[in-house]
């Protein structure tokens, strides 16, 4: 024992690598952020600047939702994408102890961690569930769980998995250019450029973004895929975009080059994750999986998935299925947008079952 213990101690101690400047920039660098358990008033000073902490998700509309859901104790209920847990936490308050939650989520990487994190929080098996799996399989779910009092589904992509450079959601910063919300299935988004043709891309950042830049775009990248070369890089593709949009005058080319960009991430990440297939099944399996008079509330971050909840929320009163869906949209308040940059484009609509 004493000469593992020398052992041990002769083990040279490594030093964390120190970032430059005054405050870390980089995402793996932001070890205090990273780990909000040990450093609570940082993950605190920075939520109060107005930005979300490094991987972590800051819940949207919470309030707003649990004053439509009605959630007591007893209830079983859904939340159809896990995340980061925010949203599952204040739920199974509301349950205290008694009744259920089933939570899914498609990445396997951050479920768990997200499933460990509650279990902390004084809950377990007995009144949480998390199943590693899309929400378009809730017919399934339902099979062994029975039907929903409520069900959430908030459509937005978590903010660890946009902000970690390894997994490639953002343009914001370089690394692979994936893209897959479970990076264990499926292609990624530069093995789905390499065979792509102009009009496909085109149509893809028309149909999944409204992008209207949509034609020099993909004319730009798929010509210089033709010349081979590789876009396998969030930096890549960002520079491909600036070369797209170089005709525009320099005044408004900056913030265009942003914008662009950001819906053209937006539609591949929409692609390579077959998210609108995803979601047009979540809802035509809806209303089967909720019992009577039960309730659902929908977040969404872009017009193309308001669109498809609208219209399906619409299709479904209108044959008496749901008996009150809401007539406007909700949004998050200005303090709250003020509080969280990224609550700005959230539109909540929701249904009850008759």
């Amino acid at each position: 024992m004493t000469d593992i213990i020398n052992s041990n101690d002769s083990l040279p101690h490594k030093r964390r690598i120190r970032y430059k400047g005054k405050y870390p920039r980089q995402f793996k660098e932001k070890y205090k952020e990273l780990h909000p358990e040990k450093y609570s008033g940082i993950v605190e000073k920075v939520i109060n600047k107005g930005s979300t902490p490094a991987g972590m998700h800051i819940p949207i509309m919470v309030n707003e939702i649990l004053d439509f859901l009605q959630i007591h104790p007893g209830m079983i209920g859904l939340d159809a994408t896990l995340g980061y847990g925010g949203h599952t936490l204040q739920m199974l308050k509301k349950l205290n102890h008694h009744g259920h939650i089933y939570a899914c989520d498609v990445d396997p990487l951050e479920s768990e961690k997200t499933k460990k994190r509650l279990y902390k929080e004084g809950f377990d098996e007995n009144t949480l569930t998390v199943k590693l799996m899309n929400f378009s399989c809730i017919d399934e779910l339902s099979q062994s769980a029975g039907l929903f009092d409520f069900v959430l589904a908030d459509l937005g992509v978590s903010s660890m998995q946009i902000d970690n450079p390894d997994r490639g959601f953002s343009y914001k910063n370089d690394g692979p250019l994936d893209l897959r919300l479970n990076p264990q299935t499926g292609i990624s988004a530069a093995e789905r450029l390499q065979d792509i043709t102009q009009p496909e891309l085109e149509g893809m950042l028309i149909d999944n973004a409204d992008e209207p830049f949509a034609y020099e775009i993909s004319q730009v990248i798929t010509e210089d895929i033709r010349q081979n070369q590789v876009i396998d890089t969030t930096k890549k593709l960002h520079n491909e975009i600036k070369k797209a949009l170089a005709h525009l005058p320099y005044k408004d080319r900056e913030l265009a080059i942003k914008k662009a960009s950001a819906r053209t991430f937006q539609a591949l990440r929409i692609d390579v994750n077959h998210e609108y297939e995803a979601l047009y099944d979540f809802l035509a399996k809806l209303p089967h999986v909720l019992k009577p008079k039960g309730r659902v509330a929908i977040l969404t971050f872009h017009s193309g998935e308001d669109r498809l909840v609208k219209k399906a929320f619409k299709e479904f009163y209108h044959r008496g299925i749901y008996n009150q869906i809401a007539k406007d949209v909700l949004r998050p308040s200005k303090e709250e947008c003020i509080r969280n940059s990224r609550a700005h484009s959230t539109k909540m609509r929701w249904a009850i079952k008759a």
